[in-house]
């Protein structure tokens, strides 16, 4: 038998309480007392009343939703920021709508959905996106804010970090451990992360007197930069240190040294990666990594996406945020500490 539908005025009768305080009870940062809004609580609880945000939606053209677009969350880094995101979003009264665009990195196939369905805000993690797309985006006049991510675009806001400083200590580091073959794991190569990343690298060991010993791609995926790892160190002259772009391909190169090349971590090898998710500090990898301001970007980026859906005319920012080298075991002590 179907439940008799529940009004807001049933749920203001039992709690003794006026309609209106019911709807500001249910109305993200509308002031209410606490007494009130336990009484209201209660009763809804009692009632099984649930507020119609669909019709709410309607009187208030507002969808009060968030889509958040990103390509995978295997990287347990993208499924920290989406934890924080979601986190902040929730306490604004906004609800998040998941996109995943296609490995094959193209944003065309979600962005007639996202268009469609009537967000009023649009958080891209780690997506990237062609100068046509992003002033597609623009001209439908969706506030979007790119985290992780460099468009060639003044309308979009972005937040990063700075990748290319952080390459650029990783490059400096493994040659001051006295290592003479140094090799590149890479992400995905038209994604700028990748792009800015190699380019602080090269110069770090330019910076010292070396040249990348080698490049492989790992497309920022485990089983992808497992197999470039194989690749690299089934060479002739294999590399004595690894720079990965992110932490996810780090920890992978370190399961193929240890448990196929019977190489030690760091004894024979010397790996940095990029980013600093929470396994990185595990004892059973101790990686040395490059921090991102995980935190500080997600703040940024979400208060900046809320100001622009507030305020239509507010301009876009591009903010890029400081790195942190994470000294770990994965690393080679300094040779001035050696002996």
């Amino acid at each position: 038998m179907k439940r008799k539908s529940v009004t807001s005025r049933d749920v203001a009768r039992l709690a003794g309480v006026s309609q209106s305080a019911v709807s500001r009870t249910f109305s993200p940062n509308a002031k209410v007392s606490e007494g009130t809004r336990r009484k209201v609580m209660d009763a809804s609880r009692e009632l099984g009343y649930r507020p119609n945000t669909i019709a709410r939606s309607l009187i208030t053209r507002s969808s009060r939703t968030i889509a958040v677009v990103t390509y995978s969350l295997e990287n347990p880094f993208y499924s920290f920021m989406l934890e924080k995101a979601s986190r902040f979003f929730q306490a604004q009264g906004y609800h998040l709508l998941m996109f995943f665009a296609p490995p094959s990195g193209d944003f065309d196939v979600v962005l007639d959905d996202i268009i469609r369905s009537q967000v009023e805000g649009v958080l891209l993690l780690a997506i990237t996106m062609t100068q046509r797309q992003a002033g597609l985006v623009d001209d439908f006049g969706i506030p979007v804010v790119v985290i992780n991510r460099t468009v060639d675009y003044a309308g979009i806001s972005q937040v990063g970090s700075d990748n290319v400083q952080g390459g650029y200590w990783a490059g400096r580091y493994l040659a001051s451990l006295g290592h003479q073959h140094i090799a590149f794991l890479g992400g995905l190569p038209d994604s700028s992360t990748h792009q800015q990343r190699q380019a602080g690298f090269l110069e770090g060991l330019h910076s010292m007197g070396q040249a990348c010993a080698a490049i492989e791609i790992g497309n920022y995926r485990y089983e992808d930069a497992c197999q470039a790892t194989r690749r690299l160190f089934s060479s002739p002259t294999p590399p004595d240190a690894l720079f990965a772009a992110n932490d996810l391909m780090a920890l992978a190169a370190m399961e193929i040294l240890r448990h196929e090349f019977a190489l030690e971590v760091p004894n024979d090898v010397s790996i940095i990666g990029f980013d600093d998710v929470p396994m990185a500090a595990w004892p059973s990898h101790s990686l040395t990594t490059v921090k991102q301001p995980v935190d500080m970007m997600i703040q940024k980026a979400t208060e900046l996406l809320m100001k622009q859906v507030a305020q239509e005319d507010m301009p876009p920012e591009h903010l890029i945020l400081p790195v942190t080298p994470m000294l770990r075991g994965s690393t080679r002590r300094p040779l001035r500490c050696r002996g």
